[in-house]
């Protein structure tokens, strides 16, 4: 459900736009150089375009490498823009129970910030220390469709500028602003066809802010769910969950796609995207590896940076393979 967030799209023309394969499944990621997107490995076994320009090694970490760039620390404070129609839309997920969902899976008591599975990425860092495992959701704002129902990349900027110089919003570099889009909204860089999310960071009203892309994947469930059925009876946003925390691993250890990732332009979340591992219990046949307050989730692992590396479930738990 997680794809790694971050794909070059075509930027600055000084830089290499990225070759984006598209592979049979359960293949592993192309690596490409590319200037200031990555996004997601998203889809089943497509194939990832990899959005990182080459920079000079500054350490090597278990498989995956930092390149000298920021990591982020403290309290990382959770944005919502809810983008579309979030009450009574094409799907069941268009809906207020979708926002509620997503709110408590970010909530700053039994949420996943600082939880064993947070705390996967303090296994990485930077000359400041280690990464926060601390994030939480803060606030959310509302956008019924200023852009349209067809986005491009600089449509999604705009959408996360708007709410910010609206003051819907506050200008946070300590944030994540996650802009989710309803099932009738489309991303057309290639949501449902070459990702399912993505992130980068931008200079928006001079500040560095961290932003990604999440749409609801009951737009496209054979690409962007796992199951159909889930744990929480919302495929929709049991998809988005998975997806978001795919994206908040790797923005927290690689805001600004200069800091961790291996020799194929990987982040530590695609390292592990679309594996799940064992799971540990099943509520109808929606199977979930994860408890975060009363709701269980179905969400994918992350790569820890220690014990040689692997995709883990929690901090210092068993590694495993798809």
């Amino acid at each position: 459900m997680t794809r790694s967030a971050r794909r070059s799209r075509g930027i600055a023309a000084t830089q290499t736009l990225l070759a984006l394969l598209l592979v049979s499944l359960c293949v592993s990621r192309t690596s490409a150089q590319e200037s200031s997107y990555h996004l997601v490995p998203t889809g089943k076994g497509w194939g990832e375009a990899v959005a990182h320009a080459p920079l000079a090694l500054a350490t090597s970490g278990n498989r995956i490498s930092w390149h000298g760039g920021p990591v982020m620390h403290g309290n990382v404070h959770v944005y919502f823009i809810w983008y579309g129609n979030w009450l009574n839309g094409a799907h069941p997920s268009d809906s207020d129970y979708t926002t509620y969902l997503l709110k408590t899976l970010f909530a700053a008591t039994d949420g996943i910030g600082n939880s064993s599975y947070a705390r996967i990425n303090t296994t990485y860092g930077d000359t400041t220390g280690p990464v926060t495992a601390n994030m939480a959701w803060t606030r959310s704002a509302a956008d019924k469709y200023s852009q349209g129902t067809a986005l491009s990349d600089a449509a999604v900027r705009t959408v996360v500028y708007n709410a910010i110089n609206s003051r819907k919003l506050p200008k946070d570099e300590n944030g994540i602003y996650f802009v989710l889009t309803s099932s009738d909204v489309a991303e057309t860089s290639g949501f449902c066809t070459s990702y399912c999310g993505w992130h980068t960071s931008d200079i928006i009203l001079g500040a560095d802010i961290k932003y990604a892309f999440v749409g609801n994947p009951d737009r496209c469930p054979d690409a962007c769910e796992a199951q159909d059925i889930s744990p929480n009876h919302n495929s929709g946003a049991d998809g988005m969950a998975s997806i978001m925390a795919h994206e908040a691993e790797e923005i927290l250890t690689d805001p600004d796609l200069n800091a961790w990732y291996d020799s194929l332009g990987n982040e530590n979340a695609d390292k592990c995207a679309w594996t799940f591992g064992p799971t540990v219990g099943q509520i109808g046949r929606g199977a979930y590896n994860q408890i975060f307050g009363t709701h269980r989730w179905l969400i994918q692992m992350n790569w820890e940076n220690t014990r040689g590396g692997g995709c883990a479930q929690r901090l210092s738990g068993a590694f495993y393979t798809r």
